[in-house]
């Protein structure tokens, strides 16, 4: 490559690094050109991007990024990196499924939102439930707690005319 091309690749690298919420590196050994070409349009789907580079060119496109704070060792052997701007579950599932399929590719390491994250943490993530679905159970919640106020407000009428069912009688009238 050129040296106009290598550095119009680690400012595009760069850029996408600054602007992403979630940064992944992988190694991608074993997998041919069909099985990274369907890994990358399940993470288009999915807000992502991938990206295979050299390591020389991360490191130097990491240079004053959140991904600066990554161990050397995460930059050694053959790597791709993994961005996202957006919901940092949905990409964190892609990999974990294709990883669960294929299982050629290791995670190396990631950052979200400036936090550096080990390969078990991005697991973690991806074990998580959908943003959409821990928002329905909160609306559960919600409205389960509002039921049980009201329920607790209807039986204080409830009690007082039993008491005074009680109290008619007892004086027997």
């Amino acid at each position: 490559m050129l040296r106009r091309q290598k550095e119009k690749i680690v400012a595009e690298i760069n850029d996408h690094i600054k602007s992403s919420r979630l940064v992944i590196l992988t190694t991608f050994t074993g997998l041919n050109a069909g099985k990274i070409t369907s890994l990358r349009n399940a993470l288009r789907k999915a807000g992502s991007g991938y990206r295979v580079v050299k390591n020389t060119l991360i490191k130097r496109a990491a240079h004053d990024t959140d991904l600066q704070c990554l161990e050397e060792s995460y930059f050694v052997g053959p790597s791709a990196i993994l961005f996202t701007d957006g919901d940092p579950l949905g990409p964190c599932k892609v990999l974990k499924e294709f990883i669960r399929e294929h299982g050629q590719i290791e995670i190396k390491g990631g950052v979200l939102d400036g936090k550096e994250l080990s390969s078990d943490e991005i697991n973690e993530l991806a074990s998580l439930p959908s943003r959409e679905v821990l928002l329905s159970k909160l609306l559960f919640l919600l409205e389960a707690a509002k039921q049980r106020f009201i329920n607790v407000l209807a039986g204080i009428p409830q009690r007082l005319v039993q008491v005074l069912e009680a109290i008619r009688q007892k004086k027997g009238g």
